[in-house]
């Protein structure tokens, strides 16, 4: 049962505020803007619900569970080397590997935990183990987390008015909830991705020019 106390912690690691650089990414999102697959606020909520649905949203959740769930190091880098392949490109490989090891080193310094250089949901979920944090409020926090930073770059980069994208993340949050639910019971197995323009614009995003964000 989550406490006040994990939900304070939890806002702590999950916020723009924490230095893990979020702000530098778009997930691919600065690509279907330039494209114009992105051009209104429904454009974004629907390119992000499919993104948390069917994409890397659903994937992270599993991994950061699959990270609470680890009994040793060893099944910790096992994790970590699966997350990796998980993927979908070069750049989606920098973005989790370097908000996770920001994540990893922040978290250590201030509460003392083990600094291992691990992808971002494998180190939120190790963390969130290792703190005894409630594993579905951690889930769902992360997700919201996640479509916070993007709804954040579509806002600068589209542009889109604060209030539009506040709409946008209000409509994602119940969503973000119901992954975190529904994946209670998945295994590595269960890892996929169908968000196949999602995929593919950040593969583009790689040879963008000019470009704001990092992914």
């Amino acid at each position: 049962m989550s406490t006040n106390a994990d939900v304070l912690t939890l806002a702590q690691w999950l916020s723009p505020s924490f230095p893990v650089g979020a702000f530098a990414y778009s997930h691919g999102v600065e690509t279907a803007i330039v494209n114009g697959s992105i051009a209104t606020a429904d454009d974004l909520q629907g390119w992000l619900a499919d993104v948390l649905v069917h994409g890397s949203g659903r994937n992270d959740c599993i991994l950061l569970r699959a990270a609470y769930a680890c009994a040793d190091d060893a099944a910790l880098a096992l994790l970590n080397e699966t997350a990796f392949a998980a993927c979908a490109c070069g750049e989606r490989i920098l973005e989790t590997q370097l908000q996770g090891d920001a994540f990893a080193r922040t978290t250590a310094a201030i509460t003392g935990s083990k600094d291992t250089a691990l992808c971002y949901p494998v180190a939120v979920g190790s963390a969130a183990a290792q703190a005894r944090l409630d594993l579905d409020l951690t889930a769902a926090l992360y997700l919201h987390a996640f479509a916070s930073n993007l709804v954040s770059a579509a806002v600068r980069a589209v542009p889109l008015g604060q209030t539009e994208g506040q709409k946008v993340l209000a409509a994602l949050t119940p969503l973000c909830e119901r992954i975190a639910r529904d994946t209670r019971h998945d295994t590595l197995d269960n890892l996929s991705s169908t968000a196949f323009l999602s995929d593919i614009a950040a593969m583009h995003h790689e040879t963008l020019q000019p470009r704001i964000f990092r992914s």
